[in-house]
Order: structure tokens, then C-alpha cells, then sequence
């Protein structure tokens, strides 16, 4: 698995939510994508939308165990210097995707948005802000290393000091963001 698909796959989960806001809020069910399935039209919509939230929390997972393909590095004792809890930080700007896709009036301003954003989140390089992490445990933080670098590490572990952080392997999507397995 190259970082090159690992990367993708993060940024379809991490975009996906405001597809499923864009279909919820216009009433469109399975039934509307696969009206030849007579059984999927008849479905009530709650089981729709159901379905469509289920699709990027089984990516996510996916992506999670995936991870374990990527390269490894480590943080050791003393090596991280500053640690902040990233949670609330990322939180405000992503539900203003949620605000935007409700705005959206139809599929061509919908694919045109979600592509200018797909491209924006794939190439900032920086980090992958997924809230459906928080979903399995995970918690978002930004370090600072000693040697003064920010990284962005997304972990199981809840850590409150910099002498607490010692992973022996996290597993590095970019060069600014890894993700400690536990």
C-alpha cells in the first residue's frame, strides 16, 4: 500500500461527511441511486441515511488498519518538548463544511465544491483531521519536538505532558502527521 492511496483514502473519509449532509438534506435515499431495486426504494429513509453514515465509519476503520503498512518512527523519552490537545481546535472548521453543504443547491455546485475541497485537504500535506477518529477512540494532538518540529499525532492514548509521550512506533502518514496505533 503506497502512502500515495493511504492519503487518498484519509481525505475521501475525512470529505465524504458533507456528501452525506448535501443527500440527507435534499431527501435523496438509496432508492433514488438504485431505482431498479425495487427492495432499496421501499427502504424507510432513516435506513438510507444510516447507510450512508455507515460508508465512511467502515473507511475509517479501514484506514486504521491499514496504517499498519506505513513506515514506522518513533518518539523517545525527553524527545517531545510541548503538547497541546488538538480535538477543539479542528472541530469549528470542519462542521463549516456541514454549513456549506447545506447551502448547496444542486449535484454540479456540489461535485464542483467537494472537488476544490478534496483537492485543498489532499495536497495541504499537513495534517488529516478526520472527527470520525473520535468515533474509535483516537485523540488529536500537536506536538512539538526539541528539535522544534510540529507534528500533528493522532493517538488511542490520552496524554497530558510531554514526558508522557514515548511511542515506540507511530506510523507516519506525511512528515508532519502520524498516527500511534495502541
Amino acid at each position: 500500500m503506497t502512502n500515495f492511496a493511504y492519503r487518498l483514502l484519509l481525505t475521501i473519509t475525512a470529505t465524504s461527511l458533507l456528501l452525506i449532509i448535501f443527500v440527507v438534506q435534499k431527501g435523496y435515499t438509496v432508492g433514488f441511486f438504485f431505482d431498479k431495486c425495487t427492495y432499496l426504494v421501499e427502504l424507510p429513509n432513516a435506513v438510507s441515511y444510516a447507510l450512508y453514515l455507515l460508508t465512511p465509519i467502515i473507511l475509517t476503520g479501514l484506514s486504521i488498519f491499514l496504517s499498519k503498512f506505513l513506515g514506522k518512527d518513533g518518539f523517545k523519552t525527553g524527545e517531545v518538548v510541548a503538547i497541546e490537545h488538538a480535538n477543539n481546535s479542528f472541530l469549528p472548521s470542519y462542521l463549516g463544511y456541514f454549513f456549506v453543504a447545506l447551502s448547496i443547491g444542486n449535484w454540479e455546485t456540489l461535485i464542483f465544491i467537494y472537488g476544490v475541497l478534496f483537492v485543498f485537504t489532499f495536497l495541504s500535506q499537513a495534517l488529516y483531521f478526520n472527527p470520525l477518529f473520535l468515533l474509535f477512540g483516537f485523540e488529536f494532538y500537536n506536538i512539538k519536538t526539541k528539535s522544534g518540529a510540529t507534528i500533528f499525532l493522532i493517538s488511542r492514548e490520552r496524554y497530558k505532558t510531554p514526558s508522557e509521550i514515548v511511542i515506540n512506533k507511530a506510523y507516519r502518514i506525511n512528515n508532519y502527521t502520524f498516527i500511534e496505533r495502541g
